[in-house]
């Protein structure tokens, strides 16, 4: 016959293997969970940067950033919401280093992108994020983002929509890095960038920010690695809410968008 104490430390040992599992589950999860956000919202670097195939974003996971997607077995056809791109091509120029600091961090700057789908316009964080500010403000100043193609939309447990590759791989940048900044923005709170965020793409390495970039239609769960550095119009969250409701071309939610989403002119001003 089993003792009372006897069933007692039988009933701890299971109690404490059940446990175990648990902690198991959680580490696996958290794994699986990080893994998908730095493919999400990463910008694949070759060279002296480990290679990383990522999105941004993209560093992230389903459901919250943690659960899994299931792709569908064929994508349906989608009609495209937008037009066709404008006249010219995309420029490959790239440079050693980050340009110098020309703007006025405290003044107030926007940057327009006026792309097939509509008008986007973000107002940016010039004294929060100076260095990003004023790269923008040099790549746009050069026509670099011109007639790029936004690669990348997440439609599940992040969304987002990722621009600035010149070669629309999720491979290209300037030649140069920035440093991060702003990642205690008042905006971001229990790690979620909310709509209407634009933020940095990155290798999912501190500080290697170049022109990629996403912009957030709805708020997103990620960790505060992202520089966020500029906020969109009312009017360019219709365009971002167009483009996301037509999906992208795998099903899976993450992929190339459905709708034909390209730059045709990048303008940085101060207002």
């Amino acid at each position: 016959m089993v003792t009372q104490e006897q069933r007692k430390r039988q009933l701890a040992r299971e109690k404490f293997l059940r446990q175990q599992q648990r902690r198991t589950a959680a580490r696996r999860k958290a794994r699986v969970r990080n893994s998908v956000i730095a493919s999400v919202l990463g910008v694949i670097v070759v060279g002296s940067l480990t290679l990383y195939t990522t999105g941004v974003l993209k560093d992230d996971d389903k459901s919250n950033a943690s659960a899994e997607s299931t792709p569908s077995s064929t994508p349906s056809a989608v009609e495209d919401p937008c037009e066709k791109p404008a006249a010219g091509s995309v420029k490959s120029q790239t440079w050693k280093k980050e340009p110098a600091m020309t703007i006025d961090k405290s003044a107030k700057y926007t940057m327009k992108l006026a792309t097939t789908c509509g008008e986007i316009d973000i107002a940016l964080k010039a004294s929060a994020a100076p260095h990003t500010v004023n790269s923008f403000n040099f790549l746009a100043g050069k026509g670099y983002l011109d007639h790029t193609k936004c690669h990348r939309l997440t439609t599940n447990g992040i969304y987002v929509l990722q621009c600035g590759d010149p070669t629309g791989s999720g491979s290209g940048g300037p030649g140069y890095t920035i440093p991060d900044e702003n990642l205690k923005d008042k905006s971001l709170k229990d790690n979620i960038y909310p709509a209407g965020t634009v933020a940095m793409a990155n290798t999912s390495q501190p500080n290697t920010g170049g022109s990629q970039f996403f912009l957030v239609y709805q708020d997103s769960s990620l960790p505060p690695s992202y520089t966020p550095f500029g906020t969109v119009s009312a009017e360019g969250m219709t365009v971002l809410k167009k483009i996301a409701a037509a999906g992208e071309n795998t099903g899976a939610g993450d992929g190339a968008p459905n709708a034909t989403v390209v730059i045709n002119k990048a303008t940085v001003a101060k207002s």
